[in-house]
């Protein structure tokens, strides 16, 4: 969900034709829009009838984003297991729903076990750097995506979902549109060449006000609460941004998939929203306790 630019480019982005202001090469800005509408009605019809269906939208969206991953990884020469990941995937969002975080734990340690073993038929050459791929694979997209499970389990379970995704898109939009109107100083030129401190803080304004907003209205809490949530959703929402962006550079891909128009892959969607999850709920745990 690359706010303030994509990680596409090689290091030449400093050059003329990739000025921050021009338009994203290859996105289609309305396509992308109306994308980006749907998955978010999508996601408030669940929350808003019968919230735990919502779990099943991560746990498709878990499966779908880790095929993408290791797709992607199997481009730059790695070969994730990708049944275990898929299957330890699923385990870790369902089981957190009954068992919490303990759930979790307990399916990404079996998952990591199953990694190892599941390598053995391909023999030495490369096993580390493939079973390394898969354990990342599978914490970096189920373990962190679990966490959204765990956000919506309780009975304002909804309002705290709809917290962490109303922050995350204003960040989304107010970096996307100061950034493209204003960015001028790059952030992070080595690792995303569109991404500005113009951008930033457009995000940081815009996320922050969301979600001093949603957590005072839609929770109950102070306001200053509320403000210390979206600045913070903000902070790992770019940081998601800025991870992705160096995995699809290491492994030289531009996008990590090709089902959403305008957007790439699912998986670069949820970028900045699977750091967020885990941060959202264990902010949303200290600060506004059931």
């Amino acid at each position: 969900m690359a706010a303030n630019g994509s990680p596409e480019q090689p290091t030449s982005a400093a050059h003329p034709a990739q000025r921050l202001g021009a338009p994203r090469a290859g996105r289609n800005l309305w396509a992308a829009i109306a994308v980006g509408v749907l998955l978010f009605s999508g996601i408030l019809v669940a929350l808003f009838t019968v919230r735990h269906v919502f779990i099943g939208i991560v746990a498709a969206a878990v499966a779908i984003s880790s095929w993408e991953l290791a797709g992607a990884m199997r481009r730059g020469g790695i070969a994730v297991s990708l049944p275990p990941v898929l299957l330890g995937g699923q385990a870790m969002v369902w089981l957190a729903w009954p068992f919490g975080r303990d759930g979790i734990l307990l399916a990404f340690v079996i998952t990591a076990l199953a990694c190892l073993v599941w390598r053995f038929p391909s023999g030495a050459a490369g096993y580390v750097r493939d079973v390394s791929a898969s354990v990342f694979s599978a914490a970096y997209v189920a373990g962190f995506a679990a966490f959204a499970t765990l956000l919506v389990i309780p009975a304002d379970g909804a309002a705290r979902v709809l917290c962490l995704m109303l922050a995350a898109v204003g960040s989304d939009v107010g970096g996307y549109a100061t950034g493209v109107l204003g960015g001028r100083h790059l952030m992070a030129p080595l690792i995303s060449p569109k991404k500005s401190w113009e951008g930033f803080i457009g995000s940081l304004l815009v996320g922050t006000a969301a979600g001093a907003l949603s957590v005072t209205f839609l929770l109950d809490g102070q306001p200053w609460l509320g403000v210390l949530f979206g600045a913070t959703i903000v902070l790992t929402a770019t940081g998601g941004d800025l991870i992705e962006s160096l995995i699809k550079r290491d492994l030289g891909v531009k996008d990590m998939g090709t089902m959403l128009p305008g957007h790439g892959g699912l998986m670069d969607r949820l970028d900045s929203l699977l750091p967020s999850a885990v941060v959202a709920w264990l902010l949303l745990s200290l600060l506004v306790p059931l």
